[in-house]
Parts: structure tokens; sequence; C-alpha cells
């Protein structure tokens, strides 16, 4: 597992030179949390309203010349409706590439083109959702325009998903190299899926890719928007089709490391705007509607996950036990990312002891930070681990009977609403049948 043993260092460098910084704070006292744990006890994951909002709000407006810019919140991402609601209300759709995600929706009250319906290997019956919905469609396989037909009438408006493989000469650890990356249609099958569609009374063309995940660098994300608007010419002056709908992904990275920085939204689309200028509209495709379908971007940075120190173990190592574990956050243990770790009422302590902070799952990647310099940590303190509000809660699991969190949602005025209750052991217990043994 990866973990930043000289993080200390890098955190104190980059804060004397001011350099590429996001201050890692908590809106939150810990008089505060522990008020909520009377009634919400660790751990649990909470988000804060009143930034998300902002955030999405700076995106959008980044994009306003954009013809009808529009993002699409990944629902993966944080699937819970009330924070679809709150995005709603600000004008966002939704990514889903699921049943149960399109279902969302629906309680919701995202419908129709407000859906874009991007998934591979996908079953019929989630296909079928999708199509009753109104959704449109983001087909990752050029085989699936065959698979779609058995389901009724092609939808007027269809988008195809594409992986431009070798010819991207880069990728990242989420998403691997392009070419080794199961999603999306290859550069001639883009060609060869419009002609099949276009014959088959299909009228309105989108194009998406999605080739690195949770990336930081700004020149890579427009590049990317160079080479879609590049494929978009390319279609028009070969198959005579104007492709209407680009999708960018989701890729725009979060700072998980203190020392890193945000991606600047208006740095990106003027980027972006000057190849929309240099490309797109000289060739009569000024009116191609662009979107983002950011989740990790929208959230993540504003999500916590709030956990009670409860043991420490002093072997070879020093050891922080808490009582969240990898099954409410699976991304330490998974890719060996990093997750700032804030100890409440100790912000102004001297980082003077170094600790593997873990949980208690039976596995020894169970682990959140690994050799991390932290103040020094008594049984009883509340740690909140940054930067959960995204493939935190969501990539949750049930192994070793654990249960999962509660989700807060933080109001502007302080108060929190309970947005998902904790599993209890009759949740989990709930899809056997005791009567047959």
């Amino acid at each position: 597992m990866v973990d930043n043993s000289c993080g200390t260092f890098l955190f104190n460098f980059y804060i004397k030179r001011g350099i590429g910084m996001n201050k890692k704070i908590v809106p939150f006292t810990e008089k505060q949390i522990r008020d909520m744990i009377k009634q919400y006890p660790t751990p649990f994951h909470i988000y804060d309203e009143k930034a998300i909002v902002q955030n999405v709000r700076k995106l959008i407006k980044a994009f306003a010349w954009a013809p009808s810019f529009k993002e699409y919140f990944a629902v993966k991402a944080t699937p819970n409706p009330y924070i679809m609601r709150v995005l709603q209300n600000e004008g966002v759709g939704a990514d889903c590439s699921s049943l149960a995600e399109l279902i969302l929706c629906e309680k919701v009250g995202i419908t129709g083109k407000d859906i874009v319906f991007s998934s591979n290997d996908t079953p019929k019956i989630e296909y079928q959702k999708a199509m009753e919905m109104g959704a449109l469609i983001n087909l990752d396989d050029i085989s699936m325009i065959a698979y779609l037909e058995e389901m009724g009438p092609l939808p007027d408006a269809i988008c195809v998903r594409y992986n431009p493989g070798p010819l991207l000469q880069e990728g990242n650890a989420i998403i691997g190299k392009p070419e080794e990356a199961k999603y999306g249609l290859t550069r001639e099958q883009i060609f060869a899926a419009f002609q099949e569609l276009q014959q088959k009374g299909v009228s309105h063309f989108g194009l998406h890719t999605m080739v690195v995940s949770n990336e930081l660098n700004v020149s890579g994300l427009i590049h990317t928007a160079k080479m879609m608007f590049e494929l978009a010419v390319e279609v028009k002056e070969k198959l005579s089709i104007a492709v209407d709908f680009i999708d960018f992904g989701g890729g725009i990275g979060l700072p998980y490391r203190p020392e890193e920085s945000f991606v600047d939204y208006d740095e990106l689309s003027a980027g972006i705007k000057r190849y929309f200028e240099e490309i797109m509209r000289p060739h009569g495709l000024d009116k191609v509607k662009l979107a983002f379908e950011c989740g990790r971007a929208i959230t993540g940075p504003y999500g916590y996950l709030v956990t009670t120190a409860i043991h420490h173990k002093h072997i070879w190592k020093e050891y922080i036990g808490v009582d969240a574990c990898m099954a409410n956050l699976m991304r330490p243990g998974m890719y060996g990312a990093y997750h700032h770790i804030t100890v409440l009422g100790k912000e102004t302590q001297p980082l003077d002891h170094v600790y593997d902070v873990t949980g208690s799952l039976c596995e020894n990647c169970d682990k959140f930070a690994i050799d991390r310099a932290l103040p020094k940590i008594d049984e009883g303190d509340i740690l909140v681990i940054h930067d959960t509000g995204a493939h935190g809660h969501s990539m949750g699991f049930n192994y070793n009977g654990k249960l999962r969190s509660a989700e807060l949602l933080w109001h502007e005025d302080g108060t929190v609403t309970c947005i998902r209750r904790a599993e209890t052991v009759d949740d989990l217990f709930a899809t056997l049948d005791f009567s047959q043994l």
C-alpha cells in the first residue's frame, strides 16, 4: 500500500512558499461533531451542502460561453437522492450506469435527456429502463446497436463512447492506458457505428470519452477536448453527420494531498474554448452541446468520514485503531490512495507522532494511513478523514459483517439532516431465510 511518509515535510514546504496549496480544513468544530455523535454514533460520512453548491456553480459559470452546457453528476460517486436533489436544483443532470442509479433518478424526478446512461456489459433490463425514461444512451460497443434494437425502435438520439487506444500516449492508474481499458469503440468503429445508426433512422448523434480519472493536469483535459473536436469534424467530413453532443466524461480530479492544487475551471474552460473556436466553429459545429459528467470533482472535497480512535497498539510500529474500516472507505486499501486526516481539537498541535491508522477488518490493507505524521492521538479522539464525498460511502461493502455507516448533510446554518441511516444487523440479515435451517 502506498502512502506519503514525507507528507509533513511537503506540507510545511508548500505552506511556507504558498505553492499549489489547498487547505485541508473542516467546516465544523469539535463541539459540533461531538454533539452530532450523541445522536449519530461514529463512523459516519458528512457532506458540506454549501460547499458542494458553490463548487458546481463555479463549474457551470466557467462554461457559460458553451451552447447549452450541461453537467451530469456521476451518480456512482455519491448515490444519495438528497445530494442529487441539491444538484438538480442547480440545473445538474445525472450520469447513470446501472438500473439502481436510474431508479434513484426517477425517485428524485430526473428524467429524459437530463440523464446520460453510460454503461458497459449492460443487461437488457437496464437498457429497457433507460429507454423507458427517455435517457440519452451512450453505447460502449458497436455490438450494442443490434442488442438495443432487440428491445424496440432505436431512440432518435444516441451517443457512442470513444476509446482512442494507443493514439493517446497516456492514461492513469485508475482507468489505465486507453488501449488496455475495457471501455468504448475504436476510431474505425465510431464511423461504422454512426453509419449503421444513421441507416436505422437515428438523427441526433453524440460523442463521449473518458480516458483518465482523477486528472489534475489541465493540459491533458484540454487536449482530450481537442481530440474530440477533431473527431467530430472528421465525422462530419466523412459521413456528413453533424454531431450535436460531446461529453468529455468525468475525469476532472481533486487534490487529495495538501501540496496539490484544484483544477482551475476557468483555465480549463478557456483552453477548451480556444480549440472550440479554432476547430468547431469553422466547420459549422458551433452549436454542439458540451457536457461533463463529473462526480468526484463536485462532491469529493466536501465529504468527510468521521471516526473515533478506540485503540492504540504498540508493536513494531505504532497503530491507532478507529471504529471505521475499509468497508467505510475503500480507496486507501484498494488504490493505496492518500486521504488527509485531521484530529479534531488538535489541529495546531505538532505532528510529532507517526502512526498507521487502521480499521478492524481482517485484511492487512485495512489502513487509512501508513507512517503518517499526526499529533499524539488518545482513545476517544475524533479523526476526520478528508475528501470522502465521492467513491467513499458508495464503494462500501459488508465483508466481515461490517455495517455501512450513516450519511449526514451539513447545512449552512450548522444543522444536519440524516440522509441515510446507519445499517443494522437486521438489514444485513434481511435477505437470509433462517426458517429453512
